[in-house]
């Protein structure tokens, strides 16, 4: 009996064993809830409106950071840049060691994510020396997506990827990094992997403007490699060798494409819808689910708005219900649009901290920490970055141009509340309570209650003389 309970004991253990091992192994980049725990504490009793504090030059663009040191993003545990490219640039192949969201703020352009253990299904046809001898030789790669203006990008830690600027005008990213994300085992620090070009090396630490020609030549990976080891991994000569670790390669991290990029395509609208549907279905971890799933989403469009005042304004809420995705990465974004003098009612995130960045026009913010503490009581114009903690409280009025912003929030599902309005917190609350609470009147607990209740989050200026601008 004893042996035949003790053999029970270990079957059930090595079940138990390997469906947790499959599970893991269904969940890649499931990072969970919880956050770096090595990061410094958010004791912030002032906060400011972020401008970018370097900036690195290419051949066909460039990209502006933020002071990752600033204890503000510290606080978040994010990182931002801005990347301006040039029509016909190419942003150089690289990953992160962080998990990402790029908003496109304008342009638009290709862009390869190359997912690990991922088939190259697709290809490109080519027209070399094979076709003089009656052959079409095909470039077999994985997927070509397409981008514009309002999509947001999910970028997985760890996955390399490129981006092309086909269109006229100059394309403009920013992106935000969750170096707090568990993805990152390494550091808070945002580190960036390049695998082609020559980047220059950014400087840490630097809290004034600063250009190329402050920033030292540097290399992508594979120039830390002995060039004959490379040679005969890859199975190419010492020549083509020195060409890949591009040594002499003084373009930076932005280049200047040739005609043969000009030829690329993304895949067929067909097979984009296929995707979609491909995305929206629960996500199991089978390849043909990870290999196949949306990685961006737009939500520039007006008619994809959550919710629409015509006297306030817009707002839009992506999530990982809309792009599962982001339920591997825990990231969230919002895209709103205020008229001018509109209010966003005053609220808090519950469950993640929120970046947000202004794309036009300017407006008044007021942030509140506990004890009543207002953390920030001024203005914040288009380019300028704001970082919100976790449960402070925050206001928004639109500016006589209006304003509109794209906030990037540390949760997959990020949960509001807000203090007025339908479905507030004061709604919840018993006329009673907010007598007593307050030492009010029941006529002005109603009105606290009532006075809004038709509008949801985004809230009309009281005088309707001060109405709505012209989008």
């Amino acid at each position: 009996m004893a042996s035949f309970l003790s053999l029970a004991l270990f079957s059930i253990l090595l079940l138990c064993g390997r469906s947790l091992a499959q599970f893991e192994q269904q969940q890649p980049w499931r990072q969970g809830s919880q956050r770096f725990r090595g990061r410094s504490e958010c004791r912030l009793e002032r906060l400011n409106a972020l401008e970018p504090t370097r900036r690195i030059e290419a051949d066909a663009g460039f990209t502006d950071y933020w002071d990752e040191n600033n204890e503000q993003l510290q606080c978040a545990g994010v990182a931002a840049n801005r990347h301006t490219i040039q029509p016909r640039g190419l942003l150089q192949l690289s990953f992160s060691n962080a998990p990402r969201l790029v908003y496109v703020v304008q342009g638009r352009g290709l862009t390869g994510e190359i997912i690990p253990g991922c088939p190259e299904s697709y290809q490109s046809v080519q027209q070399p020396q094979q076709e003089e001898r009656g052959q079409r030789y095909r470039d077999e790669h994985q997927k070509i997506r397409q981008f514009r203006s309002g999509d947001i990008v999910a970028i997985p830690g760890g996955v390399a990827h490129w981006c092309y600027n086909d269109g006229d005008s100059p394309v403009v990213m920013v992106e935000v990094l969750d170096t707090g994300n568990n993805a990152n085992q390494l550091d808070q620090n945002y580190r960036r992997f390049s695998l082609a070009g020559n980047p220059r090396r950014q400087q840490r630490g630097s809290s004034e403007q600063e250009t190329t020609g402050q920033y030292k030549s540097g290399n992508n990976i594979l120039g830390g490699f002995n060039e004959e080891s490379l040679a005969e991994a890859i199975g190419v000569s010492r020549e083509t060798v020195n060409k890949l670790q591009s040594r002499d390669d003084k373009r930076g991290h932005i280049i200047q494409g040739d005609d043969e990029l000009q030829a690329l395509r993304p895949w067929s609208r067909q097979a984009e819808e296929e995707e979609r549907r491909d995305g929206e279905r629960q996500v199991n971890g089978l390849e043909e689910t990870i290999c196949n799933i949306r990685l961006q989403e737009n939500i520039g469009d007006r008619e994809k708005a959550d919710e629409y005042s015509p006297q306030a304004g817009r707002l839009t809420h992506l999530n990982s219900q809309k792009l599962p995705i982001l339920n591997y990465l825990q990231l969230s974004a919002e895209r709103g649009t205020l008229y001018r003098n509109a209010i966003l009612a005053p609220q808090w995130n519950t469950n993640a901290h929120t970046v947000v960045y202004i794309t036009r026009g300017e407006g008044r913010v007021q942030v509140v920490g506990d004890y009543g503490r207002a953390v920030y009581d001024g203005e914040i114009r288009q380019g300028q970055l704001l970082i919100i903690p976790q449960n402070y409280a925050v206001i928004k009025q639109a500016g006589d141009r209006g304003i509109d912003w794209v906030a990037f929030k540390t949760n997959d599902n990020a949960m509001t509340s807000t203090i007025v309005g339908k479905g507030s917190v004061y709604r919840g609350i018993p006329e009673a309570v907010l007598m007593n609470a307050y030492r009010i009147s029941r006529d002005e607990a109603s009105r606290v209650k009532e006075n809004r209740s038709p509008e949801l989050t985004l809230l009309s200026p009281r005088s309707q003389s001060q109405g709505r601008a012209s989008a």
